[in-house]
């Protein structure tokens, strides 16, 4: 079977760069040497221990795409960019007829949804990449939809905890909040606390040091009116090899749907983990 041509774009970004080895050890997958950049980016090659990729600054994409995908038949792309990103690289890619997985969070949610609807591709469009933790929020979609109103009277708090890179809230958290608002807790998302200092992160949060710029810590508590009693959810990631692992799933499970000549769907990673 011919190997997936995929194109990793937000490079030299954290978790874009934490694909390469996972898609460079995947004989289902054939990495493209190429990579659209922030229009700040000031290097032109991006290198890691194996591969080199021409980094693609928005200005040049238009004639520099058309040559890649004469070359890559087939390709692919996976956006791990900025979040001021979002919009137009989903113009981009609907225009070009680019089939792609977006992991990267924020933007404007609703048009990209419609970007893709009314293109002739498809996409899977996810706030978080890994398996496990989108597992747990179907559990929690479950809860929310067989028991309203569960936790009605109870408060909320939401923390989350990201490497100081990470520009916007996790959209994981936010995710979250309507699954609360469902089982009977007011709640928005403009009270979910985020922490991006390193310093409180190693001291308050007793995050180990060498996961201090990649990780994802997230812990919702839920309290009785009278505080007799307490529910507490937590996610702790250190790293990013979750997200890779899950990202590749979604482009294989893309790749079956390309196959099927789906046009204008847009699947979440509850779609990738039902097959």
């Amino acid at each position: 079977m011919p190997r997936i041509p995929v194109m990793i774009n937000g490079l030299p970004g954290n978790v874009a760069s934490t694909l390469i080895p996972h898609l460079l050890a995947d004989e289902t997958f054939f990495l493209v040497p190429a990579s659209l950049t922030g229009p700040g980016t000031h290097i032109k090659t991006f290198h890691n221990d194996h591969f080199s990729f021409d980094l693609i600054r928005p200005s040049e994409r238009d004639s520099r795409i058309k040559a890649l995908l004469s070359e890559y038949e087939g390709l692919i792309a996976i956006d791990y960019t900025h979040p001021s990103a979002v919009n137009t690289n989903a113009i981009f890619y609907a225009a070009q007829g680019i089939p792609f997985v977006m992991g990267t969070t924020g933007g404007d949610r609703d048009a990209l949804l419609k970007t893709v609807s009314d293109s002739a591709i498809c996409a899977v469009i996810a706030p978080n990449m890994a398996k496990q933790i989108v597992g747990f929020q179907a559990m929690m979609a479950y809860a929310a939809s067989n028991f309203p109103g569960l936790f009605e009277g109870y408060s909320l708090r939401i923390q989350e905890s990201h490497q100081a890179g990470k520009a916007d809230t996790s959209g994981t958290a936010k995710a979250m909040v309507s699954h609360f608002n469902a089982l009977g807790i007011p709640f928005t998302v403009d009270g979910i606390e985020m922490e991006r200092d390193p310093e409180e992160q190693k001291k308050t949060w007793r995050i180990p040091a060498e996961h201090i710029q990649g990780h994802a810590w997230h812990t919702y508590t839920l309290s009785s009116p009278d505080d007799s009693v307490c529910f507490r959810f937590t996610h702790n990631i250190n790293g990013r090899d979750i997200y890779a692992k899950g990202t590749l799933d979604a482009v294989r499970f893309l790749k079956r749907r390309m196959n099927e000549t789906c046009r204008g769907r847009v699947f979440s990673m509850i779609d990738v983990l039902g097959g």
